[in-house]
């Protein structure tokens, strides 16, 4: 029986309807299969951090956690979600949030990088008593569970305050989870003080590149309550955090590093480049970027030595030598290059620098090169720098450069010896979620 007139009528429109949601999904999908080929091709690694894996027995392709995802990492190829872009993901944890089906786990490490994260306790104490972590070191790098763990980290330490002559805490850290603990230590009335090696508050959202989506949900801080801003910028966080560190009247020793920790009878020693604390309690609230590694090299402990960028045009006209091969390396290599009368060189220890950083870097970075504002030595390393120049090894030559600068991106170290070494036990972990 053919359909009349009047039914065709009502069936078009669903019929171009479908035919339009068909079509955008081809599409989709064919920019997701692209970005994933060009990922396995780059040899992009999976990212260390908190990062998701899915489930494909679970995953039904809703494109849920496709849109929850503010980075654009996440992709649907053959009808299952998939990471197709792990150099964008920094964990927001958008994505397991909203699957419908519980088909996205979040895991630290990969089945072939592993990653050490301390055993703590649901008080945020590690085994040794005193010693406390939150935040990114001990595997949580969501800015609202850092900013959660941090307060939650003092309230257990209000019930342990130190004795005559020393301070209840030494908070290391001043990120969210650091910033958090610092706020309810100041509410609780403890003695305390707050050390941060960077000069500015925010921890690895510090480093974030600017613009950068850092939170993308409400968090509760002590004394000022609840923040509520669902979305909200690298700037944006920055600037809330430092009005309120100057309404609070709150003090933190900016540009202080911590040097060692040392476990004594009643307590623990913090040693910093200007003094050393006493304390009952430490709360290590550092994050994964930790110290930042130095090359170990004849002239490194000189000013013109930085190990981040900070002002592009500070550099104006001078001879610049960037070290690294990551997304730090190149966003400084080429921030540099669009200066005036700037002389750019990268030196990297392997040949990274055109795998690692993200695809708008790596392009970038490539045109640089061929434009020849940038030149690129990778398998080199620095031997020297001196006062006007610096000396890399190359196909085991010493090739001798000018300059003026050096910037040194090339990741940080965290204190996993030192735990260790006082006590702390610390599990690695391969592509696993940790246990609730």
């Amino acid at each position: 029986m053919s359909m009349s007139w009047q039914g065709w009528y009502y069936l078009a429109p669903l019929l171009v309807v479908l035919l339009f949601y068909l079509r955008r999904h081809r599409e989709r999908e064919s920019h997701a299969r692209i970005k994933l080929e060009e990922t396995q091709k780059s040899n992009i690694p999976e990212p260390l951090t908190l990062h998701p894996v899915i489930d494909p027995n679970k995953c039904l392709g809703s494109g849920a956690c496709v849109r929850a995802c503010p980075e654009r990492s996440l992709g649907i190829v053959k009808g299952k979600a998939m990471l197709v872009a792990p150099d964008h993901c920094i964990g927001h944890g958008a994505c397991a949030s909203a699957c419908p089906f519980e088909a996205v786990s979040l895991v630290f490490g990969t089945e072939k990088r592993g990653i050490d994260i301390p055993q703590v306790k649901p008080t945020f104490e590690t085994n040794v008593p005193g010693i406390f972590i939150a935040g990114e070191l001990g595997g949580m790098g969501l800015i609202r569970k850092g900013v959660d763990q941090g307060q939650r980290a003092i309230q257990t330490i209000a019930k342990k305050k130190g004795k005559d002559g020393q301070l209840d805490v030494v908070i290391v850290g001043a990120g969210p989870a650091g910033f958090s603990a610092s706020l309810a230590a100041k509410e609780a009335g403890l003695r305390f003080v707050t050390l941060e090696q960077e000069d500015g508050m925010g921890g690895s959202v510090y480093h974030y590149p600017r613009r950068k989506l850092a939170m993308t949900a409400p968090m509760q801080l002590p004394i000022v309550g609840k923040f509520n801003r669902h979305e909200i910028s690298k700037e944006e966080l920055l600037e809330f955090w430092n009005k309120t560190i100057k309404k609070t009247g709150l003090k933190i020793h900016f540009s202080e590093r911590m040097d060692s920790l040392q476990r004594i009878s009643g307590g623990f020693i913090v040693k910093t480049p200007k003094t050393e604390y006493k304390a009952a309690n430490v709360l290590l609230a550092i994050g994964r970027r930790g110290t930042p590694r130095k090359l170990g090299v004849p002239g490194e402990e000189q000013p013109k030595v930085v190990y981040r960028l900070i002002d592009a045009e500070q550099y104006r006209g001078q001879h610049v030598l960037v070290v690294g091969g990551g997304d730090s390396a190149a966003e400084a290599a080429l921030s540099i290059a669009a200066e005036r009368g700037t002389t750019v060189t990268v030196s990297c220890r392997g040949d990274e620098i055109f795998t690692r950083p993200k695809d708008k870097n790596r392009q970038l970075l490539k045109q640089g090169v061929e434009k020849q504002k940038i030149t690129v030595y990778v398998n080199a390393n620095v031997k020297e720098i001196g006062t006007d120049t610096a000396t890399i090894v190359h196909d085991g030559k010493d090739i001798v450069l000018k300059n003026d600068a050096v910037i040194v991106c090339a990741g940080g170290t965290l204190p996993t010896p030192m735990l260790k070494e006082i006590g702390v036990l610390v599990d690695t972990y391969y592509g696993q979620a940790l246990p609730t």
